[in-house]
């Protein structure tokens, strides 16, 4: 790809030679008989909507499984193009809202894709060959045929009206875009659209041994990319910089980084950061809160120590903080109310002359909130939240204390529900002096 350009070849400019540079991007289907994500045939010709299965449906609490002979099949075509086989291959969501998609996203490949660099040698008519790279080579799962004519929303109206359905209420899960609400009822001016969150949520917020040790899974690899990266943390350094020597560790440890936030001396007081830069000084408060995802569910923990010596105060809110987390868990049982847990905090706080309430300084936001797929979810460690704690239920523990114009202190780990009480994702820090 870097041989010497034929100078025939290159377009005369007024700022001079100009090479032209063809890019193309070619997509062929895998020759497999399921997809590549689910056991659904890939039988072409069916009707519309036959080779489905739940996985491709966006049913709740279905995860993809990757096809075995998909990925024997790219790296066949990758040798087949000399090109480099990559060890490590990640799958990315490439988010859009399309009718072959119902979950709104395609899962696909974009920094780490499955074959790299290699090249093709093309004969042409008067016996010469040229080279042509290859860039690389990736898996993403597409439709096979796509009919653009076709209104969704429509095929949905006619689907209830067909199986006389209409007239019964029809149950929208809350992420669910406005368009495609708006376009049903334009569709059906008389259907009743009602929650779906008694049954979605009740899908989502209890999860089974295998989503537990999928977290458990993100949340290892956070906790040791935080022991790789917190002693590299040197003074001068922006909260910018601290965040891709932590996002590197994660994807080098096999997660996929959802977020790294570095906030440093006065910046730690605003619990989402400032569009100041901050640099690490000696005496100054550090706060990270990362995360990454692992086969699509979530970690979220946060971290804070002082770069050099801290101070009596520094040290004071830090242990106030740490005991603060375990008074939530202490009151997170079995049937209790959310909320109960949001309020043995506050009533803590507020013995240590914080708040009252939400006020600053003191403790500005609820105490934790749902995570498993999404990083938030329902329900929250929130004022108000009567949802009762029930076995599976996954939350994070972050009771953060934050004093204006000077400094903030969050510990989060987040525990999961068991019949015998709350059980830790990962286990919290002793002291300020040793925060990982």
């Amino acid at each position: 790809m870097n041989a010497p350009v034929n100078p025939k070849k290159l377009i005369k400019g007024a700022l001079g030679d100009w090479e032209v540079v063809i890019g193309m991007e070619i997509h062929a289907q895998v020759t497999s008989r399921s997809k590549l994500f689910s056991g659904a045939p890939t039988a072409f010709g069916a009707e519309p909507n036959d080779n489905v299965s739940l996985v491709d449906a966006a049913m709740p609490g279905m995860l993809p499984v990757i096809n075995r002979e998909c990925v024997a099949q790219a790296v066949r075509t990758g040798l087949g193009l000399k090109a480099q086989i990559n060890h490590r291959s990640v799958f990315d969501r490439k988010n859009y809202f399309y009718p072959d998609l119902p979950q709104g996203y395609q899962i696909s490949q974009y920094k780490s894709p499955i074959v790299g660099e290699g090249e093709v040698l093309v004969d042409l008519p008067d016996g010469a060959s040229i080279t042509v790279g290859i860039e690389r080579l990736h898996l993403e799962q597409d439709a096979g045929k796509s009919l653009h004519d076709q209104d969704p929303l429509r095929i949905v109206a006619g689907f209830l009206t067909d199986r006389k359905l209409a007239s019964r209420p029809v149950a929208i899960e809350e992420t669910l875009r406005y368009f495609a609400v708006d376009a049903l009822q334009r569709t059906l001016p008389g259907i009743r659209l009602v929650s779906a969150n008694p049954v979605v949520r009740g899908c989502r917020m209890v999860k089974t041994p295998a989503e537990i040790a999928l977290m458990q899974m993100a949340t290892d690899v956070t906790i040791a990319a935080y022991r790789w990266t917190q002693p590299r943390v040197e003074r001068g350094m922006t909260g910018a910089e601290i965040g891709a020597l932590m996002n590197a560790a994660t994807r080098a440890l096999g997660g996929a980084p959802e977020f790294a936030l570095a906030l440093i001396g006065p910046a730690a007081a605003l619990p989402h950061g400032s569009r100041e830069v901050h640099r690490v000084a000696d005496g100054q408060v550090v706060l990270m809160d990362c995360g990454c995802t692992v086969q699509g569910y979530q970690s979220d923990v946060s971290r804070t120590w002082v770069h050099g010596a801290a101070t009596i105060e520094q040290r004071r809110v830090w242990d106030q903080v740490a005991r603060g987390q375990q008074v939530a868990l202490a009151a997170a049982r079995i049937g209790v109310a959310a909320g109960s847990v949001d309020d043995a905090v506050r009533r803590y706080y507020g013995s240590l002359g914080y708040g009252p309430d939400y006020r600053l300084p003191g403790l500005s936001h609820r105490t934790g909130h749902g995570i498993g797929m999404d990083g938030h979810e329902p329900v929250n460690l929130v004022r108000g939240e009567t949802t009762k704690l029930a076995a599976g239920m996954c939350f994070s523990n972050e009771p953060g204390l934050y004093l204006p114009g000077r400094f903030g202190v969050r510990l989060e780990d987040c525990f999961h529900m068991t019949p015998a009480g709350p059980r830790w994702f990962s286990e919290p820090p002793r002291s300020i002096d040793a925060p990982v």
